[in-house]
């Protein structure tokens, strides 16, 4: 690829830079706040007429029946695509258009994409909102320069990636949308640093575990069993061998950062005894022990390690603390499972981006693995679509922080290894 059409392709991106700006803020501005799913069609009308501009069609995609979908929160997705002059392979570019909660701790408005020097800020800035905007100056950019490139380019906004991607990216997948067959290259534009190449994640293990105990009035304890006291045994039991036996499992996998490359595990939540009252409630609780607590699992465990064990050595704990606690009764459910994936390093989307940023940046690119999974994971194990990496703009560890942020600079340098890349898999010679 000559470096005549490298610098084209930088100056096209560097003419799009306010547009590129523009696209993230506009982004930002669409509460898309997951749970419960707000505004999901909203930013699907948004990408629709915004990629119209440049010749895109859109197909809006609804995952009914889909976990999260109903009439109140319909999970709706989005396909745009352009197809270029001659018959060729497809690239597509899959954003998740989902953002998590607000929390605590801003000083910016989280929803009003403030520039500030070589900063946006706002919810969903950086994981994805910013990554999702790149590829499409990235798109447009290489086709303004190379228009009668063969083959076709896809850009879809999906749904629900922050609580599964079951309304997104899985039932696009289920659905065919990335059938090898029609789409031949997949980035994910997740904010994995502009230098790196994430080529897979660990696999994770949500489950609920439910200790169970006995009411009765709370002046009488004794004839009663608590639930909660059965749980602290049980989180006892975790720090004392549990966490310590994950903290020695290294994996082989180029996990980032660092301390995820061991296996870990968090307690997501933790509730027992009486149901919180609503926020306007004044009076007192009743007097009773709790016959019921619950906690949540995020169990993440490495591609040495096989599910199956991960889930025996969680009931062989909890079996061992009931052999200690009289009348000690537990429940283990299922939420859900991801098994670990990882693109191969010789795969056609992995060394083109990396001889693009090499081009671009004139440095190596890291390859790495996500600590978190992400919607490769659908697109690998339903799709069976085995060529597909994450590559995009934003600093990992800012995503789901307080004033969160994406640099211009990085994105603009991100979309000029995307449209590089989109030259060297889509060719017209």
């Amino acid at each position: 690829m000559s470096g005549e059409l490298t610098k084209r392709l930088n100056a096209e991106i560097d003419r799009r830079r306010d547009d590129l700006v523009e696209t993230t803020r506009e982004l930002i501005r669409i509460p898309t706040l997951n749970p419960p799913g707000d505004h999901y069609r909203d930013i699907c009308d948004y990408l629709d007429a915004r990629l119209a501009r440049s010749g895109f069609t859109s197909t809006f995609v609804r995952a009914e029946g889909a976990l999260g979908d109903s009439e109140k929160h319909p999970r709706w997705n989005i396909v745009c695509r352009h197809d270029g002059a001659a018959a060729g392979d497809c690239v597509h570019f899959n954003s998740h258009t989902d953002v998590v909660t607000v929390g605590e701790g801003w000083t910016r408005d989280p929803f009003g994409g403030e520039v500030d020097g070589d900063r946006i800020y706002g919810r969903g800035a950086c994981d994805m909102k910013g990554g999702l905007a790149t590829s499409i100056i990235a798109a447009e950019a290489f086709i303004a320069v190379m228009p009668d490139y063969r083959g076709a380019i896809e850009i879809s906004g999906t749904a629900d990636e922050e609580t599964g991607g079951f309304g997104g990216v899985a039932h696009l997948a289920e659905e065919g949308w990335f059938n090898p067959e029609r789409v031949q290259h997949v980035i994910i534009p997740e904010p994995l640093n502009k230098d790196r190449i994430c080529i897979g994640h660990r696999g994770v293990w949500w489950a609920e575990i439910e200790t169970k105990g006995r009411i009765a009035h709370g002046s009488m304890p004794f004839l009663g069993d608590c639930a909660i006291r059965h749980m602290t045994a049980v989180l006892a039991e975790m720090e004392d061998s549990l966490f310590p036996a994950l903290a020695s499992r290294q994996t082989a996998m180029p996990v980032v950062p660092e301390g995820a490359r061991q296996s870990t595990l968090n307690i997501n939540a933790i509730h027992g005894g009486l149901a919180e009252q609503e926020e306007d409630y004044t009076g007192m609780p009743s007097a009773c022990v709790p016959d019921r607590c619950v906690i949540t699992i995020d169990r993440r465990f490495l591609a040495e390690e096989d599910l199956a064990e991960v889930k025996g050595e969680m009931e062989a704990l909890l079996d061992k603390v009931a052999a200690g606690r009289p009348e000690f009764s537990y429940e283990i459910r299922d939420l859900f499972e991801v098994h670990p994936v990882m693109a191969a390093r010789d795969a056609p989307v992995v060394t083109t981006v990396g001889e693009s940023i090499r081009e671009v940046m004139g440095i190596d690119p890291d390859f790495v693995v996500s600590p978190g999974t992400y919607d490769q994971k659908h697109i690998d194990r339903i799709g069976r679509l085995k060529n597909c990496i994450a590559y995009g703009p934003g600093i990992l560890e800012l995503a789901h922080q307080p004033d969160e942020w994406i640099s211009i600079t990085d994105m603009t340098e991100s979309a000029a290894v995307m449209a590089l890349s989109l030259a060297k898999l889509l060719a017209s010679d």
